[in-house]
């Protein structure tokens, strides 16, 4: 029997080519996402995928919508925490409400997701927790300060959950992407991307398939042995 894959943000950018990954390796998929429905809808006809609408801020609506997922797919035995925002602004003008949306989305959103599931992969012996963090996670960046806090505070978390998890069959592991030709990063203006491929070693932006290339090996069997880890896939740009 297939085993059922939810990935969060999972209609667009990379968490769309994560989905498609994960159904084309044989994986029973469910996406979710918080706000964007004609871009829910436009996924789920181009790749059969349901999807459903929740926020991972709100602990509460992840239960929930996860009780959903469940009934209507199966137990989730991967889990792919891809939802994220950006506030940015440099930290002398970076609002409360700023700084609590990114930490609310980016790090209280795995937890929330996280928690729920993890009961069931106890029980069962099996699962995968796979957390799309970020290079500047690892390095920061500048006007970013919520979001690198956000995103380093996950791989804190991976490394704990996976000491936790290991005697009971499950993995936990984060990837670090760098900048990916998402729909947000090719809007930025070709003259700052110009300047964003200069500090990249390869020479290119990475693609969502690179990335949820990565996802699908960390998800599978054969990754049996490798948890508490971080991949950065990053072009070579910074080397943890």
């Amino acid at each position: 029997m297939a085993r059922v894959a939810l990935v969060t943000g999972g209609t667009r950018g990379i968490g769309a080519a994560i989905a498609t990954a994960l159904k084309a390796a044989g994986y029973k998929v469910a996406a979710n996402y918080a706000g964007n429905d004609e871009a829910a809808r436009n996924f789920t006809d181009e790749t059969g995928i349901p999807a459903f609408k929740w926020s991972v801020a709100d602990y509460d609506a992840c239960k929930d919508g996860l009780a959903k997922v469940e009934s209507e797919l199966g137990p989730v035995e991967v889990l792919v925490n891809n939802a994220g925002i950006t506030r940015d602004a440099p930290f002398h003008k970076m609002t409360p409400q700023q700084w609590q949306e990114v930490i609310d989305t980016n790090l209280s959103g795995v937890f929330n997701m996280t928690h729920p599931v993890w009961p069931g992969m106890r029980e069962r012996g099996f699962g995968r927790i796979i957390t799309i963090s970020s290079i500047n996670g690892q390095k920061g960046q500048f006007a970013q300060a919520n979001y690198a806090a956000s995103k380093a505070g996950d791989l804190g978390f991976t490394k704990t959950l996976a000491q936790e998890g290991a005697a009971k069959g499950i993995t936990v592991n984060a990837i670090c992407p760098g900048y990916i030709a998402t729909d947000m990063v090719m809007a930025v203006p070709e003259k700052v991307r110009d300047q964003i491929i200069a500090q990249i070693p390869v020479g290119r932006l990475g693609e969502p398939e690179e990335i949820a290339r990565c996802v699908a090996f960390l998800a599978s069997d054969e990754a049996g042995f490798i948890t508490g880890a971080t991949l950065s896939a990053n072009g070579g740009q910074y080397f943890a």
